[in-house]
């Protein structure tokens, strides 16, 4: 298989990001990181991943400081892969992802898993991009304004 081109140094802050997480596997893993899965095993079993795969996609998101491996918390002798603030900040894109699904890849009345809060049980509100003085900016209100150089 060819290798990908990196797109590490390229001017797009989402050429960047795709180039850490753009893939379905990573997206997964830091899906499954958000809700609680942290041992290698347990990574495999909630994704059905080969092994090969499960480890190229977790060392990527080591080496860029996405997930840290820290001992594992009940004291075996395991290892456990954790979000790092890094990685806790894709927090929006994992619920913009999820927020997408739900409202354009279900039927109606088709069950499907929700996020909710914690200590309320109610769903969490949608996400909305605002101006800096908080008004819900609409699509065509916005533009990309590129950086010379």
């Amino acid at each position: 298989m060819a290798e990908r081109k990196r797109m590490n140094t390229a001017s797009c802050p989402v050429a960047r990001a795709l180039d850490v997480i753009g893939d379905r596997w990573s997206l997964l893993i830091v899906r499954d990181a958000f809700d609680g899965v942290s041992r290698f095993g347990d990574f495999q079993s909630s994704l059905g991943v080969a092994r090969n795969i499960l480890s190229s996609r977790l060392k990527a998101l080591l080496d860029e400081g996405v997930l840290e491996v820290q001992p594992a918390s009940d004291g075996t002798s395991y290892q456990e892969y954790v979000l790092t603030p890094k990685g806790q900040s894709l927090f929006p894109v994992i619920v913009g992802l999820r927020q997408w699904g739900e409202g354009n890849l279900f039927r109606r009345g088709e069950r499907h898993s929700r996020l909710v809060e914690r200590g309320s049980g109610r769903p969490v509100a949608p996400l909305e991009v605002r101006s800096t003085d908080g008004r819900q900016l609409a699509f065509d209100e916005w533009v990309v304004v590129k950086t010379p150089g």
